[in-house]
This record gives structure tokens, C-alpha cells and sequence, in this order.
């Protein structure tokens, strides 16, 4: 006996969202609509920041964060045209945004060429998306969003050029640095990792998101003193006050991660770590970065199931 088969419906926008900024922006800007969005363009993750946010005298539907950078979003529930992206480049540069994200119904050849040419000509620390957004339903079954990316920055092109750039300008240290993110990245891709990353640079750390603007995860390499280590970094308003609720768990904390952390207010300073550390680990022995690969990874996974809960709570 064949098993009966439903049709898959294709849903005018307009069905599901009468409004752009009165309907739609606000359903987009749920945790979990952003989520959904975040996975879909392979971002570690989008926090909210608000919606309809002043630029000059003008709006950005959704401002975000992601791993500490401005990202926004512009919304269109219609086939693209040139005075939107006008308004996402004035956004842009508004905001001082490090990743836009353009979503409509569908786009035309030329802004899809556009957003292009920017990715390739613009520089590495700024990414522009164009998502299309679909609803499909089968029968009479709710209607369920989808999220087609048409263009997306090219990572490998720019971490070439990155690549390339550096070993013309940097110093051997920073060289090596840089080699190693990108190879840590590489390697947690072909692992298949739910671990998202910054993308890679000459310096000493990298960023995982934690759920929270001001608070972040960092990867980190010591040459000097040969060790990785991952870390809690605290960068926010209310630093001092966060460090301290957290170390009120400190006990549970530590045996939930079956490590003893380092617990650094750093009183001369303004940001506050909370570090673990894998000694003899040296930066220059390139046979044993798969070791440190994997022992970076699963302290990010660890530290993230611990403390996220946690960051979420701080006040």
C-alpha cells in the first residue's frame, strides 16, 4: 500500500504578514526567529539589540550583535529594489555594523550582483547577506518559514587574501597566529562542529558567542608561555558586579567542569576572565595542533553548557 503524499504549497508573504514593520520586523526579532536565521547563514549566533533603531533620522529595522560586532537586518516583503539598498549602505555605515543582512521576497539579478561586488571589494571585517524568505505549508498545516540564502560572503577568498596580507605585513608571531585559527576553523568544519568561530585574524584569540552582548567565550595562545587556553570574558557595563555574581558559583562551577578555573577581576582594569589553560602546548610545533584543536573545542562546548545558562541570568 503506497503512502499517501502531500503538496508543497508556496504562500504569498502577504498571506502570513499584512505589515512589514508592524508584523513581520517584530515576528523576525523573536529569539527563536533569530536563531533560525543565524543557522541558516552559518552565524554562531544573533542577539537581539532592538528594532526600529534610530539612524540619524532614519530606522534599521533589526540591530543585532553577533560575537561583538553590529549586524543589521533590513526587511522587504516584495521584490528588492535600489532604495533599499541605498538604506542598507547608509545603515551600514550609520551603525558602524560589521555584517548586513538583507531579507525580501525575492531579488533582482543587479542587487544580488551588488551585494557581490561588495563582498569582494569591500574590506574583510564587513559581510554583506542576501536571504529570501519563503512560506511553504502542505495541505492545510501551519504555514513554516524558510530562509534561502542567495549571497554570502566568500570566506575562503577572503581568508586567502587575509593569508596573503599578513605574510607581507606581520610579524612571524602573528603569521603563525593567524595559521593557526584558520587551521582550527578548518578543522572543526570538516569535524562537523556545532562551534562557530570568529572568522580568523593575526592575534592572539578568537571569539565564540555566549549568548549575551559584553560576555564572550575566547579562545587563546600563549607563545611566550606555550599553552592554550579558553576563556569567560567579561567586557560589559556592569562587569565588576556580573564577575562577582558569577563567582558566587565558583565551586559548582568548577566541579561541573572538573577543572579549577583561573578567576581574574583584574581590579586595574575594566573587563574581568575567568580562564582555563592547557599547559605545554607550544605554538611552534605544528604536530601537535590537532591536540590543541580538540582540547580547545570541548572546553568551548563545556564552558558554553556551564556558564551560558548563567551569563543569562546576570543583572
Amino acid at each position: 500500500m503506497k503512502t499517501p503524499l502531500g503538496k508543497l504549497e508556496r504562500i504569498p508573504l502577504r498571506k502570513a504578514w499584512a505589515h512589514e514593520a508592524g508584523e513581520f520586523t517584530p515576528w523576525l526579532a523573536q529569539a527563536d526567529n533569530l536563531t533560525l536565521l543565524a543557522e541558516s547563514l552559518g552565524l554562531s549566533e544573533l542577539e537581539l539589540v532592538g528594532t526600529e533603531h534610530p539612524v540619524g533620522d532614519f530606522k534599521v529595522d533589526i540591530l543585532c550583535t553577533d560575537d561583538g560586532g553590529k549586524v543589521i537586518i533590513e526587511n522587504q516583503l516584495e521584490r528588492t529594489n535600489h532604495t533599499h539598498l541605498g538604506q542598507i549602505l547608509t545603515y551600514a555605515a550609520g551603525v558602524g555594523a560589521r555584517k548586513v543582512i538583507w531579507l525580501a521576497e525575492a531579488f533582482r539579478t543587479e542587487h544580488v550582483a551588488a551585494l557581490e561586488f561588495l563582498n569582494q571589494h569591500t574590506t574583510d571585517e564587513l559581510d554583506f547577506f542576501a536571504v529570501e524568505i519563503e512560506l511553504w505549508r502542505i495541505g492545510d498545516s501551519p504555514m513554516a518559514p524558510s530562509f534561502n540564502v542567495v549571497v554570502k560572503p566568500n570566506d575562503w577568498a577572503k581568508t586567502g587574501q587575509q593569508n596573503a596580507k599578513a605574510a607581507a605585513t606581520t610579524t612571524p608571531t602573528k603569521q603563525r597566529q593567524l595559521k593557526f585559527w584558520t587551521g582550527w576553523q578548518a578543522w572543526l568544519q570538516a569535524k562537523g562542529s556545532t562551534l562557530r568561530t570568529q572568522k580568523p585574524l593575526p592575534q592572539h584569540w578568537t571569539n565564540i558567542a555566549l549568548g549575551r552582548s559584553g560576555i564572550h567565550l575566547a579562545a587563546t595562545v600563549n607563545s611566550r608561555e606555550s599553552r592554550v587556553g579558553m576563556e569567560v570574558y567579561i567586557n560589559h557595563d556592569n562587569s565588576k558586579s556580573m564577575f562577582k555574581q558569577l563567582q558566587a558559583h565558583q565551586v559548582e562551577i568548577d566541579a561541573a567542569l572538573g577543572a579549577k578555573l583561573e578567576w581574574m577581576e583584574l581590579p586595574d582594569g575594566h573587563a574581568c576572565r575567568i580562564l582555563q589553560v592547557r599547559p605545554d602546548s607550544p605554538l611552534d610545533m605544528e604536530d601537535q595542533w590537532p591536540a590543541c584543536y580538540a582540547w580547545l573545542e570541548q572546553a568551548a562546548l563545556r564552558m558554553s553548557d556551564v556558564f551560558r545558562p548563567l551569563v543569562k541570568e546576570l543583572n
